[in-house]
């Protein structure tokens, strides 16, 4: 398991379609991803649960995949927070 505080550096934060974008990337990869703020946790397939986060530009982020494709999957959705 890797876990890595991400600071969300985009624009809209994870907002509609960014939080679409976030999930769809997600579901590429075979690992497990869960996206938490403050306490509050999120699996990264679930759009819903993703945006009721309220990830707004600035805000701190951890991320944590698992599996075995997990490096590959945290370098892409640091990424995308990017």
């Amino acid at each position: 398991m890797i876990e890595k505080n991400v600071v969300v550096r985009n624009e809209e934060g994870l907002h509609t379609r960014p939080a679409n974008q976030f999930v769809k990337l997600v579901k590429q990869f075979a690992s497990e991803v869960v996206i938490a703020k403050n306490g509050a946790e999120a699996p990264g397939k679930s759009l819903l649960k993703i945006m009721k986060l309220g990830v707004v530009q600035g805000d701190t982020v951890v991320l944590r995949c698992e599996g075995s494709d997990e490096q590959h999957a945290m370098e892409a959705l640091e990424e995308i927070l990017s």
